[in-house]
Formats: structure tokens, sequence, C-alpha cells
């Protein structure tokens, strides 16, 4: 990888997403001068590794989001996809434009509620608003309820506690063991002893059953969640939901039929390509790989996906992705946290420097090649 490739000129690779996945297969289609076009519904990468940390410090979120067209140009279309004509290999947009392709990753990633997730067509200062519209909701919150305990919850609620140690914070989690079940045991009860140190409730093995009646990110005083296996109402100001995770497979779920899983994500082989399409790739979220789904990951699937088009325009073999074992780090404010590194436990002093200061924005500005605001 790095050096330049003699490449046949009809050689087009089309980009259906621009997350992690999406900027690392741009960046390594780039740097090896073989012509693409990134297509994404934002002008603007968002990293939302650091979304909820946003959420609560004011001027943080102009961190997170990169503009895309100034890492690649011409090479980078704002729109929605919106189907895959596999016969005429081209992706459709909603505009009705349809752009061809010769190789097509699909990085579509997946969607859930803000502010954990941002997959709204906006421009970068409108996305950056919103962020900062619920900093200062959070901060004139008394009360605030998290619903959800997987990572992003229980990162959202150690946010809140230590910028704002007065608040009372409440986590409610339909499981009794917090973060990702793929972590160890161990990791996931130190999870739970950092957040009630700091003074986070919880509430565990309960489900909010009026949700769907109830105001989302915005102050309301005295809203009353009310739990499915309990008569206690809780009572809170501003309520964050941190649940509902989703694949984004509505531009492709068409197209590939008995391709597409259960859960909406695309069956891959052992190189990453959509089974049946030897030119096709699902990297990401969108792949349907017994993994977590984490940044980190996607980068590597970008890697292998890209590393596979140009090993198939040299007639060279294939590499094949393997999944190895589970990194993952959770931050829980920026002076603590705690994961696990190839399967190995990590305690917060590592985390804490690894992670939760700066929850890696610089790496992601590196990748686009632009320098992060101060």
């Amino acid at each position: 990888m790095g050096s330049k490739l003699s490449v046949d000129k009809s050689v087009h690779v089309v980009i259906v997403g621009g997350g992690f996945a999406g900027i690392e297969a741009a960046s390594q289609l780039k740097s090896n001068e073989i012509p693409f076009v990134l297509v994404d519904v934002k002008d603007a990468f968002h990293h939302n590794v650091a979304a909820l940390r946003a959420s609560v410090e004011s001027g943080f979120a102009r961190k997170t989001f990169i503009s895309y067209e100034e890492s690649f140009q011409d090479s980078f279309k704002q729109g929605r996809v919106v189907g895959i004509n596999l016969q005429n290999q081209t992706v459709i947009l909603e505009s009705n434009e349809e752009i061809h392709f010769t190789h097509l990753i699909i990085a579509t990633g997946s969607d859930g509620p803000f502010p954990g997730k941002f997959n709204k067509i906006a421009t970068k200062e409108n996305a950056i608003q919103m962020y900062e519209d619920l900093v200062k909701e959070v901060q004139k919150a008394k009360r605030v309820v998290v619903v959800g305990g997987g990572s992003a919850g229980v990162e959202m609620a150690a946010e809140v506690k230590t910028d704002y140690p007065e608040k009372e914070v409440t986590l409610i989690h339909s499981k009794v063991a917090l973060a990702d079940v793929e972590l160890q045991p161990c990791v996931r009860q130190t999870v739970k002893e950092i957040l009630l140190k700091k003074g986070v409730r919880l509430v565990l093995g309960q489900r909010v059953s009026n949700l769907d009646e109830l105001t989302l990110n915005m102050v309301r005083e005295n809203m009353e969640l009310h739990l499915d296996k309990d008569t206690e109402v809780i009572t809170s100001d501003l309520i964050l939901c941190c649940t509902g995770l989703k694949i984004n497979s509505s531009c492709y779920i068409n197209a590939f039929g008995d391709k597409v899983a259960s859960n909406g994500a695309l069956k891959v082989n052992d190189y990453l390509q959509v089974e049946g399409f030897n030119n096709i790739y699902a990297v990401g979220d969108c792949a349907d790989l017994t993994e977590p789904k984490m940044a980190y990951t996607a980068g590597l699937h970008a890697e292998i996906a890209v590393s596979n088009i140009i090993n198939s325009l040299m007639e060279k073999p294939l590499k094949a992705y393997k999944t190895g074992p589970v990194t993952m780090l959770i931050s829980l404010g920026r002076n603590d946290g705690v994961g696990q590194f190839n399967g190995v436990y990590m305690g917060g002093f590592f985390v804490t420097l690894a992670k939760s200061k700066h929850m890696f924005v610089s790496k992601s500005w590196n990748k686009m090649g632009q320098k992060m605001p101060k």
C-alpha cells in the first residue's frame, strides 16, 4: 500500500457511507491514486466516538465534524443513496443521479438516536449547533435520566456526572450487567463500580414502558418515566436515549435479497466481499460479522477491502479478514475508564491516557489530512 499503481482508466470505486470505514477506504484509495467517489448524506465526517463528550462540553462538537470536501475534493459527493442497480453497476441517489462503479464498498454503518448518532442531512455548522444546543439543555437540567446501559449509555451517564457532579443522574438499563456482552465480566463489573462511585443511580433489569410518550434531549420539568417491572416512577428534567441501534440497510436491502442477514447486515465471505459478488465489499457495521461494532474494526475492514481491490486489479491473492480477541475501551468521563485490549483487562490509568482524555479526535483529523481546531 502507498506506492503508485498503474490502473485501467475504467476503474472507478464508489464508497457508500462516510463513517470510520468510509473515510479509511477513501484515504487508502486516494493515497494509491485509484479513482473513487465517496457518497454521504452529510457534508462532514462525524467522529461519533466523541459525540457524548460533545453533548456536555461546550465547544467540543467543533472537533468532531470534519469536512469531506476539504479532504477529498471532487472525489466527494453529498447525497443520499436510495438504491443499487447491480445489473448496470450503478448507485442511485435520491436526486435520481446515477454513479457508475467497477468496484463498490458499502459502508453505510448503523443508525440510532441523537446524540450518540448523527445521520441527518445537515450542514457541518448546523450539526455542531445541535450539539451546542444539547449542552445548554444538560446545563439547565437538575435531574438527568440516561436510557440504555450499553457502551454509549454508560459513557453518557459518566460524561454528565463528571462535568456536573451536583446533578442527579440515573441510568436505566434493561439488563442486569452493564456495557457490551462481548466484554469480560470483570470489565463490566468495573464499569458498574465506577458509575456508582461517581454517584450515578443505576436501575437495572428494567425497561421504560412509556418512553415513546416522553420528550428527549430537551428540558421538560418533572417528566415521569414508568418502569415495566416496578411501580416506582422516576422523575426527570432531561432524558437522553442511548438504545436502539440498527443497521443502515435501506439503500441495499432490495438489491441483495437473501444476501441480507436478519439484522439488515450484508453476508460476506472471508475477504469481506458480499456473497456472490467479487467486486462488491461490505465493511463496518453493515458487514455481517460476529464481533462488536466499533470504529477500530471498521477501519480494519476498509483496509482489507481496499487491499483486495488492489490485489484483484494486480491479479494477486486476496487477503482474508480474521476476527481477533475483543479490543474495546470505555471512557467514563475524561478522568476514568476501563476496557480490554486483545482480550487483556485494561484499567483506568491506561484507558484515560489512551481514550478518555481526548476521545481519539486527533486521529480522525490526521486521517483526513486536516488540522484540528483548538
